[in-house]
């Protein structure tokens, strides 16, 4: 199994080096609405085995325990205790769905079991924001929003931690930890090189190391191609392809120390599936059936869920979200925050409800006055391929338009339009245009720092329109 899995992830990394532009896809079909066959990649065929406990509760299993897979996977190669960034961020970007270019990144997993991790964080004159969450993506309020250092502790640590060291109590030993920083200020000035500063002199070191010197362990920033490795894309091909090694695996998942104690009715569940999956006589057709069903029921769970612009947008991420919006934002947001603290919305049509086209046309995004996402930080529209929502390769390396993008320019009426094409349209400004590939592809606004009616979740962003 575990050479299986590695092979798959490279395999995938190695074609994302040669299909990056690529944006045929299952799932593209899924998103336009043309079913693909039975059997494929985001459509389960009907199944003669729905309604054996082994089909339903693989279908359970899979939709509450889905995040898991991710977490486990990313963190046996991520640093831990050791925050790192990307130089810049690419294409190349899989390591997570959704990455954005309005920030620079620093992320580490946390390991709390033998002793606190001290995090450091400088004064700056830049906004930034620390994000915490568990394995299964829910998200800790830490509390920190001032420079200063903090002691993150596990919930059975008992000590004293050195003087001048805040401590932060987290409810469980394993965590990631992301921490953004505008590259831009609200008001457009470029920032850039504040940002960088603040995120080289974050440190994360382990207790015993803090006291020896306080300096250790600074951000390390590395190449991208570190965080190459397609996660999603490996767990879709698995879970659809190859679901009992996907099972096995997230059976390990599971048990594995990363998760939080699980609720009761989370470890019934755990019970029923361990018992029918280790069977002797296990019927493997329904648990590929089930586990088919339940990456379907993901999707779609996240896919359908559109208002009147065919815009998707979940206000609950990281909080008070059910078990299949869990696995479906770990899809498609992994590692977002919650709504407090930034707003996401994400097409994959434009208003009249056909698949987002490079290919097939060009689009505009045309914000009136009064639809001008309302933010204390930004607003950012960035453009994915659809099957692995990572950024797109263009000659202009330019992956999104935001409120700080300067030279952007208004309407007369107060209104912004954001153009989407292969080649900046005649007459449109640099500033106004998004390149996006020779077919599908999908768009996420991105509102970091809510106001108005994005922060009381009434916004509804405007319709995606054809302009040829």
């Amino acid at each position: 199994m575990r050479n299986r899995l590695t092979e798959r992830i490279a395999a995938l990394v190695v074609a994302g080096f040669f299909l990056g532009g690529c944006s045929s896809s299952p799932m593209g079909n899924l998103v336009s609405g043309v079913p693909p066959p039975a059997g494929s990649l985001g459509q389960a065929a009907p199944s003669a085995f729905a309604g054996t406990d082994a089909y339903d509760t693989a279908v359970d299993y899979v939709a509450t325990f889905y995040p898991l897979w991710f977490t486990y996977e990313q963190w046996k190669i991520s640093s831990v205790n050791q925050l790192i960034g990307p130089r810049a961020m690419d294409p190349i970007y899989h390591a997570v769905v959704a990455p954005n270019d309005d920030t620079l990144y620093a992320n580490s997993v946390v390991d709390l079991t033998k002793e606190p991790l001290i995090l450091t964080i400088p004064a700056t004159k830049d906004i930034y924001s620390v994000l915490s969450t568990d394995a299964f993506g829910d998200v800790n309020d830490t509390g920190i929003k001032d420079s200063g250092t903090y002691g993150l502790t596990g919930p059975n640590w008992k000590g004293k931690l050195p003087p001048g060291v805040t401590q932060v109590s987290l409810p469980t030993n394993f965590s990631a930890l992301i921490i953004r920083v505008d590259k831009y200020s609200p008001e457009g000035e470029n920032e850039k090189a504040e940002a960088e500063r603040f995120r080289r002199n974050l440190h994360a070191a382990p207790l015993a190391l803090y006291v020896k010197n306080h300096a250790a362990r600074p951000a390390r920033i590395v190449s991208v191609l570190y965080f190459s490795a397609p996660f999603k894309q490996a767990a879709d091909e698995l879970a659809t392809n190859e679901s009992i090694a996907f099972l096995g695996e997230l059976q390990k998942a599971v048990a594995s120390a990363n998760p939080p104690a699980l609720t009761p009715s989370e470890q019934r569940l755990s019970d029923r599936f361990n018992a029918l999956f280790n069977a002797k006589t296990r019927n493997d057709s329904a648990f590929i059936d089930g586990t088919r069903k339940a990456h379907e029921l993901i999707l779609s769970r996240y896919l359908d869920h559109l208002d009147k612009n065919n815009w998707i947008g979940f206000a609950t991420i990281g909080t008070t979200w059910g078990r299949v919006v869990r696995s479906s934002i770990s899809e498609f947001i992994q590692y977002g925050n919650s709504h407090a603290t930034a707003a996401y919305y994400q097409t994959f049509k434009d208003g009249s409800g056909k698949a987002l086209d490079g290919r097939a046309h060009q689009y505009v995004l045309t914000f009136s006055k009064d639809e001008i996402p309302q933010a204390q930080r930004f607003w950012s529209v960035t453009g994915y391929l659809p099957d692995s929502i990572t950024l797109i390769k263009n000659s202009a390396n330019k992956y999104l338009i935001g409120s700080y993008t300067p030279g952007l320019q208004k309407n007369k009426d107060g209104s912004i339009s954001l153009y989407m094409a292969q080649r900046k349209p005649k007459g449109v400004p640099a500033a106004n245009w998004l390149p996006v590939p020779k077919g599908q592809f999908n768009l996420m606004l991105r509102v970091y720092g809510p106001e108005g009616r994005v922060a009381h979740d009434t916004y509804i962003p405007p319709a995606v329109v054809t302009t040829r």
